[in-house]
C-alpha cells in the first residue's frame, strides 16, 4: 500500500520559491540601489517615465510621488516605504542579474537551502511517511535553467516541482546511485533560500 502525504498549498509554495529566486537575484548586485527616498523615487521615475506611472505602481497618489521626489515629504508610512524599496530592487541592475542567471543556467548551477516537508512514493515495505527536513544541496545548471524558465511561465511545471526533482536527483538519489524508484513530494515549505 502506498500512502501519500497531505499536499501543501502549492500556490504558496511556488510563491516562496519565486521570492527566494528574486532575493538571490538581488544578491548579485555590483552596486547598492539608492538609499535615500528622493533617490529611489527619481530612479523609479526614470524607469517608468512618469510620476503617474510610479504612483500607479506604488498604489499612492501622483501628488505624493511628486512630494517624495522634490523632498517635500521625507518619511512615508512603512508600508509605502517597503513598496518603494521593493519596486527599486526589482528594477535595479537588470543586466547584472541577467548575466548571473545565464551563468547559473549554463555552468555554475544553483544552491538551494530549505526546510520543508518531504514525502515519498516508495515500494511496499518501505516508509513513505512525510517529514520535515532541512536540506542544503547544489543543483546542476539544468535545474537552474528550468527554474528560471518556470519563473517566466515557460513550460507547465510549477517552481516547487522543479526544485523537488532537483532535490530528488541530487540529494535523495545521489545522481542515480541509490533509491532509483523514489518519487519525492516537496510541500509545506517553512523557508527556502536560493543562491547562484
Amino acid at each position: 500500500m502506498v500512502r501519500r502525504i497531505r499536499p501543501g498549498n502549492a500556490d504558496a509554495d511556488d510563491a516562496q520559491v519565486n521570492d527566494a529566486i528574486e532575493r538571490a537575484g538581488q544578491e548579485v548586485f555590483t552596486h547598492e540601489p539608492p538609499k535615500t527616498l528622493k533617490g529611489r523615487i527619481n530612479f523609479l521615475v526614470k524607469q517608468l517615465r512618469t510620476t503617474k506611472a510610479v504612483a500607479r505602481e506604488l498604489g499612492i497618489t501622483q501628488r505624493s510621488v511628486e512630494r517624495y521626489r522634490t523632498g517635500e515629504r521625507k518619511h512615508p508610512p512603512k508600508a509605502i516605504a517597503d513598496r518603494i524599496e521593493a519596486a527599486v530592487r526589482t528594477r535595479w541592475q537588470p543586466r547584472v542579474r541577467q548575466r548571473a542567471r545565464k551563468k547559473a543556467a549554463t555552468s555554475t548551477g544553483i544552491t538551494v537551502e530549505t526546510r520543508a516537508r518531504f514525502g515519498y512514493t516508495a515500494p511496499i515495505g518501505t516508509t513513505d511517511d512525510g517529514r520535515t527536513r532541512r536540506i542544503t544541496v547544489h543543483l546542476p545548471p539544468e535545474y537552474a535553467r528550468r527554474l528560471f524558465d518556470a519563473q517566466q511561465g515557460i513550460g507547465d511545471q510549477p517552481l516547487n516541482e522543479v526544485i523537488a526533482e532537483g532535490l530528488k536527483e541530487s540529494y535523495f538519489q545521489d545522481h542515480g546511485r541509490r533509491a532509483t524508484g523514489l518519487d519525492v513530494e516537496f510541500t509545506d515549505i517553512d523557508y527556502i533560500d536560493v543562491s547562484y
